[in-house]
């Protein structure tokens, strides 16, 4: 890593776990929705709004998107994949094995794609913090859940999720790699995905989106969780390794955890407060590598 990067590092390092607060609002806000608004539906509006406006103010990102290349294409199809596979896989399988499986296999099936198709280097301090971050996650999660509701459909369709994070994650850092604007790598990935997303939303006739509530929570998706959040994780990519990132981004379950605790009351076991611990040291190991 070049000087240059390293002085950056402390900076991308920060962006993307802001950006991974940003992304544990999610589910309080989706929470707020209308009553009979499918959560589906819910997170395709809030990604077709923001990924339209990260399109639309990226130039670079607009030029990327019409040269039509394979691998933004392939981008937008897997951030369109991510929702449309998730949250079915949460109704499938319950919250807290499709969130253990998505978030949990996302970091490992980045570092695995980056080394397949790119030959970067797993380290053994990346190994370690990604063991503990995922496990951390994984009782956090199941913890404060209780029993689990295991699905073949829903497991497969978690596990999905996580592939088609890895892989717009990988194609996003390619692209800043090669050259690309982080702006305009996320804005093309984005706006493609919210073009392959707009008629879900279309045809579910989204009515809710037409009240005060409904508007507010999809506004808070698109401007917060969509369009700031992913304009923060683009900066963190040009100066750290999608690996890296990808774990990092394990802070998002934490925060949600949180922010069930302060807002709606929840109550955590002792188990789940092991779990954020070693989630939390995961993520320390990395962050002041």
């Amino acid at each position: 890593m070049s000087t240059q990067s390293s002085q950056s590092r402390p900076s991308a390092t920060a962006a993307i776990l802001i950006a991974s607060v940003l992304w544990g609002t999610t589910g309080t806000a989706s929470s707020l929705a209308p009553a009979g608004a499918p959560a589906l539906i819910v997170g395709a509006a809030g990604l077709t709004l923001g990924g339209a406006l990260l399109l639309l103010t990226s130039r670079a990102g607009l030029r990327l998107l019409l040269t039509r290349q394979p691998l933004v294409l392939l981008g937008a199809a897997a951030v369109a994949t991510y929702p449309l596979s998730f949250y079915p896989a949460v109704a499938s399988t319950g919250v807290a094995v499709a969130t253990v499986l998505t978030l949990g296999s996302g970091p490992v099936f980045t570092g695995l794609l980056a080394h397949l198709l790119h030959g970067h280097r797993l380290t053994r301090r990346w190994a370690l913090a990604t063991t503990a971050a995922v496990l951390g996650c994984a009782v956090l999660v199941i913890g404060a859940e209780g029993s689990t509701h295991l699905n073949p459909t829903g497991i497969l369709l978690a596990l999905l999720a996580g592939l088609a994070y890895a892989a717009y994650t990988v194609i996003g850092a390619h692209l800043i790699d090669q050259g690309a604007d982080a702006r305009g790598a996320v804005g093309s990935m984005f706006g493609g995905a919210a073009l392959l997303t707009l008629p879900v939303v279309l045809l579910s006739q989204p009515v809710w989106l037409t009240t005060p509530r409904g508007a507010a929570v999809a506004a808070h998706l698109a401007l917060i969780t969509t369009f700031l959040a992913y304009l923060l994780f683009g900066h963190g990519l040009r100066h750290t390794t999608a690996a890296v990132a990808a774990t990092l981004t394990l802070l998002e379950p934490a925060v949600a955890t949180v922010l069930g605790i302060l807002v709606t009351g929840e109550h955590l076991p002792a188990l789940s407060w092991t779990g954020l611990a070693v989630l939390g040291a995961g993520i320390l190991v990395l962050a002041f590598d």
